[in-house]
């Protein structure tokens, strides 16, 4: 579950990550080292890596290395820019770009800022427990809200990496793959959902998305259904089409002034479709959010006022 929605070799890239990195980072801190066979600068770093790895393993200090020609998708999920890159990783989250640091003393000294800050489990312990992956799902909720759909579904598919059942993740990467234009996919991930998980509030916003989805209109004959709007005002069918077409293309105002505009002027036209796909969009942005508090003002003033 936590690979849908990407293809098969980033699943595997994903799986090989969790098992390579998040895993031992449950109860480690795992030097993550980006490098590639062609970087000098790698080269010259590796050995430094390996021995500060090797003085730090009874602390709890693992090195792991990610060959960026051979596992691209991980490197674009850390932005990887140019290398040698170096983080420091901790229950399945970047707690330090370590890059900068090139010399044994100057990586001795952020590990050992980085080992008095971490619970790091040296011993047997406990099991290791689940990462908190709420930054990153809080991150491309962000994303998404604005027009990162794609770096917002790379953040979903990392938190999923580490938690595959997180409902907050799911919903988050159905909604991310619904903006990219991928229904089916996001689609057949809600299909997979057990009714426990399916069943949660998180995946509300994920149901009104898909709802949304399969009725959006072609955005390309937006014209036509603007043109037919206008001519005719009781032309409903064409102002609902029209806000579909417009929330498909990201105008959601637009989409919010037709569909108020039917509901003003006969809120019971379909059987109250009007108010109805309102309140899924609402559903679908989120009931915090600062532009559907004032979109519901609006229909309130309409339907109470």
């Amino acid at each position: 579950m936590a690979t849908m929605g990407l293809t098969t070799d980033e699943q595997k890239a994903v799986e090989a990550f969790k098992k390579d990195v998040v895993e031992p980072s449950m109860q480690n801190l795992v030097i993550l080292d980006f490098w590639a066979e062609w970087c000098g600068p790698c080269k010259e770093l590796t050995p430094v890596l390996e021995k500060v790895a090797a003085d730090y393993a009874g602390r709890g200090v693992l090195l792991a290395k990610i060959n960026v020609d051979e596992n691209k998708f991980i490197a674009s999920q850390f932005q990887v820019r140019s290398i040698p890159t170096v983080y420091a990783i901790f229950q399945g989250q970047p707690v330090a770009d370590l890059s900068p640091a090139r010399t044994e003393p100057q990586l001795k000294q952020m590990i050992d800022q980085l080992l008095d800050k971490l619970p790091i489990q040296t011993g047997g312990g406990d099991a290791p427990g689940k990462p908190d992956i709420e930054p990153l799902v809080q991150a491309g909720e962000e994303l998404l809200a604005g027009d990162g759909a794609e770096q917002a579904h790379a953040l979903f598919a990392e938190a999923l990496a580490a938690q595959a059942d997180h409902a907050g993740a799911l919903s988050g990467m159905i909604r991310a793959l619904g903006a990219l234009g991928r229904h089916d996919e996001a689609q057949a991930i809600m299909d997979s959902l057990d009714t426990e998980t399916a069943a949660k509030p998180e995946m509300e916003r994920a149901k009104a998305a898909l709802a949304i989805a399969a009725d959006a209109g072609d955005p390309d004959e937006m014209g036509q259904l603007k043109a037919a709007a206008e001519k005719d005002a009781g032309n409903h069918q064409a102002r609902f089409d029209l806000a579909n077409a417009q929330m498909a293309a990201g105008d959601r105002d637009g989409a919010a002034e037709n569909l108020l505009h039917i509901v003003a002027a006969e809120r019971d036209w379909n059987e109250g479709a009007a108010k109805a796909r309102l309140l899924e969009i609402f559903e679908m942005i989120g009931l915090e959010d600062p532009w559907v508090a004032a979109t519901r003002r609006k229909l309130s003033a309409i339907l109470f006022g």
